[in-house]
């Protein structure tokens, strides 16, 4: 496990990526580049990134609150650290955002031994931002873990040409129910969109070692995003 340094488009910097690699094989492995939550490039997010890297792609999570402030590293476990983290998503730019994670996706195409394939993979607020770079840019597959207010984002769900998986928590305390339906409702018989709902699973259902763990529903869309991972990224 290594760190990389990426330019910001806008010339404004450049931010810190976390990079997972996976085991030397004679394959060329695709790329995913791992959006995080609102508690920054944390021990949950490397640890999802060693186990991308484990089946066999590269796993590259860029710190998109460095304009904020850079290395933020928190968890979902104490009330100061919640409020922290709401305080970093409520000032957060998505627009700067997705420009950092086109600028990662460039990267991650042009890393020397990759094959150029390269996926999105967000969590929470980068759930919302995979939804948002599956409208906004040419990544192989997006996949989208309980992204919130997706549904104010389906007016460019004509946009989708790619693969975009989209995980959703059937009882999400942060993305509300009639909402969730309006997804669900909107993507049913598009071609690119695979949506799928996990009964009784609340907010960050798959969060390693998260406080709403569920690991029927963790294994169940882990799977499902490694068949989509391996089917795109070869």
């Amino acid at each position: 496990m290594s760190q990389i340094s990426i330019a910001a488009t806008d010339g404004t910097g450049s931010f810190a990526a976390f990079v997972a690699e996976p085991k030397p094989s004679a394959a060329k492995p695709g790329a995913v580049v791992l959006i995080q939550e609102i508690f920054g490039v944390n021990q949950a997010m490397r640890d999802t990134a060693a186990w991308v890297a484990d089946m066999g792609f590269v796993a590259i999570c860029p710190d998109l609150f460095w304009r904020l402030q850079p290395g933020i590293d928190i968890t979902d476990k104490s009330e100061a650290e919640w409020k922290q983290a709401f305080d970093l998503f409520n000032r957060f730019d998505q627009t700067l955002g997705i420009a950092d994670l086109r600028a990662t996706l460039a990267a991650a195409r042009a890393l020397p031994g990759a094959n150029g394939k390269v996926a999105t993979m967000g969590y929470c607020l980068g759930g919302r931002l995979a939804f948002m770079m599956a409208e906004q840019s040419d990544a192989d597959l997006n996949v989208s873990y309980y992204g919130v207010g997706l549904d104010g984002l389906l007016g460019d769900l004509g946009k989708v040409s790619r693969p975009l998986l989209v995980h959703i928590a059937d009882q999400d305390e942060f993305f509300p129910a009639e909402g969730r339906a309006k997804v669900v409702a909107a993507v049913a018989g598009n071609p690119h969109v695979a949506c799928y709902v996990y009964p009784g699973a609340d907010h960050a259902f798959a969060r390693v070692g998260g406080i709403h763990w569920d690991g029927r529903s963790a294994a169940i869309a882990n799977g499902r995003s490694a068949e989509a991972l391996a089917a795109a990224l070869g």
